[in-house]
């Protein structure tokens, strides 16, 4: 009976630690969200800046909406709070508490949420957004495919110009090597710190920087594809 007791006593007090830590986790993720953030499509081509507060509102906390958000974003007319839901949830709510979306971390300070029949949304820092927009702006312009050994094989130019909601259009030189005028990029963007390229057919190929400041095809290969800009 003393074993079974401890075993109990045991069980009760693992539960209520859990119990706990899944407080803390839920009331850490509450005032990390405090703040701006920016609301935008995958590719940054629709934003729309959320002030989130930790005052209270009915069913969650107060949120602002910059007034360009409705036309950005049409379904962020009906967000009027936003709440944390589970461990690890942020709900942007409507007036009866109903989500609008529901974002979770992907990366540090990275959301992503998904509405039906639209597609995935990102939520991030503010300062974090404009940075990596500064980054996109940087990556317009003429760029050299080369080998390993240095030798260019293709010449292409990234634009800011939309191809469609989450892309760009790319523009391809002649005279490129017959592997890269087989894959014919049409589209790029740039993703989490990837260039991604993609042809008509749907073949991606995606490119990380490297401690070289230049953009290295990825999986990485014996011969890899690096991107130089111009």
């Amino acid at each position: 009976m003393q074993i079974l007791r401890a075993v109990a006593f045991a069980v009760a007090a693992l539960l209520a630690a859990i119990g706990i830590a899944h407080a803390q986790d839920a009331t850490t993720l509450k005032k990390e969200m405090v703040g701006q953030w920016e609301l935008s499509t995958t590719e940054r081509s629709k934003t729309c800046v959320v002030t989130m507060k930790g005052d209270a509102a009915a069913q969650g906390f107060k949120l602002e909406l910059e007034p360009a958000c409705k036309s950005a974003l049409p379904f962020t007319k009906d967000i009027v709070a936003w709440s944390i839901k589970g461990l690890d949830i942020v709900r942007l709510q409507d007036a009866s508490g109903e989500s609008v979306i529901d974002f979770t971390e992907v990366e540090a300070g990275i959301f992503e949420g998904l509405r039906q029949g639209e597609g995935v949304y990102i939520l991030q820092d503010l300062a974090a957004a404009r940075s990596m927009a500064k980054s996109m702006d940087q990556m317009i312009g003429d760029w050299a495919m080369v080998r390993s050994n240095g030798q260019p094989i293709c010449g292409l130019t990234l634009t800011n110009t939309e191809a469609d909601q989450d892309n760009f259009q790319v523009f391809l030189k002649p005279k490129c090597d017959a592997a890269i005028a087989q894959f014919n990029p049409t589209q790029w963007r740039l993703e989490r710190g990837q260039i991604i390229l993609m042809s008509k057919s749907g073949e991606v190929w995606q490119f990380e920087a490297d401690d070289n400041a230049q953009w290295r095809r990825v999986p990485d290969t014996a011969d890899p594809l690096i991107l130089l800009r111009q």
